[in-house]
């Protein structure tokens, strides 16, 4: 084989299904993967979401890992956080996840965890790559060719696990569930009816064809206005593999990751739960939100985006809350990665506890606007050098002063530069991210 670009981005290995991620692709992936990860014939959970493409690489991951040995154990269409579970409590060697989250239809990823349900250190994943290109050593035969076989009662399982993380019913409450036609589709709506709430579920069919088409965490419009049709008191948008949710009050305003970690943190506060007092968010979080965790005496600490990082700050400080804007919520006292239905039942829970509208326990500070530039880029590129870039970025900075916030960074996924600045007010912000998105095209190499 010739040398590799690294396949690992900042979630796994993603592409368009069939073209970037092909069954031949999957096939070595699964061979290396159980090679790497499984050495002695253990099992490998292997879970995927609703897209048309699932099966087909289903099929050929599993063959991979099949041939290398592994015992490889289906759970079917799945939430990404299930599989972590049940990698766990199956005992398995690893986990797989066939999923691209809230990405397009026709794209598709696949995801590694460990035997503890945590995602794969860049190390793992390097490994398996090195595998691939170094192809395969002498595969097994006979009976040390790895066994397929279905894991019984994997919903069940799953939902079971959800509801025993509740302090108490969600009785009386009315929730829209968004399932954006992917893997909650069926055990969203069904953990949350089991924890006593009244649901509507819409986009909740296992159709691939419309698999985040306009609706749940990518697309909120239509819940929030089955929100008001309803007359609900919260509304759930999850994302294709349920690894994550957004949230809409009761008057059907959006709460991002930001205000949803808000409500979890003051929650987890208050009882004398949230353990060191602080938090675990990205470089990508409000300042408002910042300010606010402050003034609560909640310390935050900043992890670079991908809620893998966000994991790793979190087991090293000791902090059992963090997440991404994005939706990514991780609750370590219940879960090893981001899990979108879990997150929205202890949201549910405090709205029951706390007696009081979702809008008024949601809002208490104010979102500074927040403006992105993607900058188009030549490839991977490396920002460390470009001193006359960052002596722009430190004048802007220092314009902004207090009131105000720069970031720069090199996508994991595309070869561009994403600028992001904060400000007061949303002009200010746009006139910094414009200046120094020019700087980025001045100093750095246009594809």
């Amino acid at each position: 084989m010739q040398p590799m670009t690294r396949l690992f981005g900042t979630d796994g290995v993603r592409g368009v299904a069939n073209q970037d991620l092909t069954p031949d692709l999957a096939l070595a992936l699964g061979r290396a993967a159980g090679e790497v990860l499984a050495p002695n014939g253990e099992g490998v959970v292997v879970g995927r979401d609703t897209r048309i493409s699932g099966p087909m690489l289903e099929g050929a991951l599993a063959a991979g890992l099949s041939s290398a040995g592994a015992g490889v154990r289906l759970a079917g269409v799945i939430p990404t956080p299930a599989v972590a579970f049940l990698t766990i409590h199956e005992g398995a060697a690893a986990g797989a996840m066939i999923s691209a989250s809230h990405n397009p239809v026709p794209d598709n990823g696949i995801k590694f965890f460990s035997p503890d349900g945590m995602k794969l250190s860049e190390g793992l994943e390097d490994r398996i790559e090195a595998a691939m290109e170094r192809g395969p050593s002498e595969l097994p035969t006979g009976l040390y060719v790895g066994a397929t076989e279905w894991i019984e009662e994997a919903h069940d399982r799953y939902v079971g696990h959800l509801l025993a993380t509740l302090p108490e019913r969600l009785i009386g409450l009315r929730i829209v569930l968004d399932c954006a036609f992917g893997s909650a589709w069926k055990v969203g709506p069904r953990a949350f009816r089991e924890a006593g709430a009244d649901v509507v579920a819409i986009n909740a069919e296992p159709d691939g064809a419309r698999i985040n088409v306009d609706c749940g965490s990518t697309s909120l419009d239509g819940l929030a206005k089955r929100v008001l049709e309803e007359g609900a008191d919260l509304g759930l948008g999850f994302d294709g593999d349920a690894d994550r949710v957004l949230a809409v009050d009761e008057r059907g305003a959006v709460l991002d990751g930001d205000r949803i970690l808000t409500v979890l943190a003051q929650g987890l506060h208050e009882a004398g739960q949230l353990k060191e007092d602080v938090v675990v968010a990205t470089v990508m979080s409000n300042l408002g939100f910042l300010r606010a965790m402050r003034d609560r005496g909640i310390d935050v600490v900043t992890a670079p985006v991908g809620d893998k990082y966000v994991v790793e700050e979190m087991v090293a400080r000791g902090a059992v809350l963090g997440g991404e804007q994005s939706g990514h919520v991780i609750l370590a006292e219940h879960s090893s990665t981001g899990d979108g239905i879990l997150t929205g039942l202890q949201l549910a829970a405090f709205l029951v506890a706390s007696d009081r509208p979702l809008s008024e326990i949601s809002r208490g500070w104010q979102t500074f606007p927040q403006v992105l530039v993607n900058v188009p880029v030549e490839g991977r590129v490396q920002l460390e050098g470009a001193e006359p870039l960052w002596a722009e970025v430190r004048a802007v900075e220092a314009e902004l002063g207090d009131d105000g916030r720069v970031l720069l960074r090199a996508s994991g996924t595309e070869p561009v530069v994403r600028v992001m600045v904060e400000a007061e007010s949303e002009g200010r912000a746009r006139a910094a991210a414009e200046r120094l998105a020019g700087a980025v095209a001045v100093h750095l190499d246009k594809p």
